[in-house]
């Protein structure tokens, strides 16, 4: 690095790369703090004037909720990604898009740095580097958190708030409330501080969007949401009659209803990509609901074999998510596939909403496999009672032969 260098730097007005935006400028850089508007609520204009008088030569405000919306929510909720089974992945879906329109700023900038504020403990760095590579191959980064020199002056977040005293840096962590949040449209995730002890219980007060499920409404919420080819894009409450139309809108809309009735919570031990386990606890209401509904469609239009195909490469596909290679060949191949299998998963599906519980109670679609008059009990509907007997007679002949060899 040398004196009046550019660099564009991931800034959030948070701890880490407010002390970060500083160091850079210690070092002779020329900070463009860059400040990506994913949904999280912000005042940006203070954002903006805490960069400036942190150091920042230039600062970038960039609104990119509908691209994380459309181009990186919806493909994940086609593919229901799921990572370990829990997690909604709702840091690991906003790191591409921050990272694309950072390479896209350092090339308009003429930067030949970019930066960010994640640690080497935590899957960020993988995130925001490899999505860079594969964006800008030539790109150079400056990981603070990997630097000696850093890390010689930053052991913890306890020298990081000293540093912030010591140079008028106001931060909203506090030796208080030493939480490490993220936030975006789609969810905000809790760690750090207490929660690092996953023998302690999570207080009520660290969750900031969601109820707890004890306090929400007695009444139900009923919900219908309609989908185009595994996208939502409409919902209508029929318990006050509001309704919702557009990516952005649906998903405030459910994350408001869903938060108001306690849904979408979660508490977690993870394995990280680094090779580590984290507690983490992750509100995200909005998806949960989605992901229901969504899965209860595809129950309805999806083929059973081509459902199981897909649902072979969710593991992959959510761990792909996670790790950082959004940008990637095996991605490009893998949302292919997803994208061929929700064609015909069109319809709509009631919801209710309960008390932390988000669950189907109808669905309807013109492309259901589901036949009536075959599945009923009271007429035969064209299907043959007696035909079940070779079914059954096939499938047993290698469990008779299997068993036999036991005896």
């Amino acid at each position: 690095m040398s004196n009046k260098d550019k660099v564009v730097l991931a800034y959030s007005g948070g701890l880490d790369t407010s002390i970060i935006l500083k160091w850079l400028e210690l070092q002779g850089l020329e900070v463009i703090a860059y400040v990506a508007d994913v949904g999280q609520e912000e005042d940006f204009a203070a954002v903006r004037e805490k960069a400036l008088r942190t150091g920042a030569v230039k600062v970038c405000v960039e609104d990119l909720k509908h691209e994380f919306v459309t181009d990186y929510i919806y493909p994940a909720l086609q593919g229901n990604a799921i990572y370990e089974q829990r997690y909604l992945l709702g840091t690991s879906l906003a790191r591409p898009v921050i990272a694309k329109r950072q390479i896209e700023l350092a090339r308009r900038e003429g930067a030949a740095y970019v930066a960010h504020g994640a640690t080497g403990k935590g899957n960020d760095q993988m995130r925001f580097e490899l999505s860079y590579y594969a964006l800008a191959p030539e790109i150079r980064v400056i990981a603070p958190w990997k630097n000696p020199d850093f890390l010689n002056d930053f052991k913890g977040r306890s020298d990081m708030l000293a540093f912030a005293e010591k140079h008028g840096i106001p931060v909203g962590a506090s030796r208080k409330r030493p939480y490490s949040e993220d936030a975006n449209l789609l969810h905000i995730s809790h760690e750090a501080g207490l929660l690092e002890d996953p023998a302690t219980p999570c207080p009520e007060d660290v969750y900031s969007i969601t109820r707890s499920p004890e306090e929400a409404p007695d009444e139900a919420t009923i919900v219908t949401i309609t989908f185009e080819k595994g996208i939502p894009v409409r919902v209508q409450n029929h318990t006050d009659g509001s309704e919702a139309e557009g990516a952005v809108a649906i998903l405030r809309y459910l994350n408001e209803l869903g938060g108001r009735n306690g849904i979408g919570r979660l508490d977690m031990v993870e394995n990280r990509f680094v090779g580590m386990k984290s507690r983490g606890v992750y509100e995200t209401p909005g998806l949960q609901i989605l992901l229901e509904a969504h899965k209860d469609l595809e129950g309805l239009t999806l083929d059973r074999e081509v459902m199981q195909l897909r649902d072979s490469i969710l593991p992959r596909f959510a761990t792909t998510i996670y790790n950082g290679f959004w940008f990637s060949p095996e991605m490009e191949f893998m949302m292919a596939a997803i994208r061929r299998s929700q064609e015909h998963v069109s319809g709509t599906v009631q919801v209710k909403l309960y008390k932390g519980n988000a669950y189907p109670i109808a669905r309807s679609s013109e492309y259901a496999l589901y036949d009536e008059k075959i599945a009923s009990m009271d007429e035969e509907g064209g299907y043959d009672h007696t035909d079940a007997e070779g079914f059954i007679n096939l499938h047993a002949l290698r469990l008779k032969t299997y068993y036999r060899r036991q005896v």
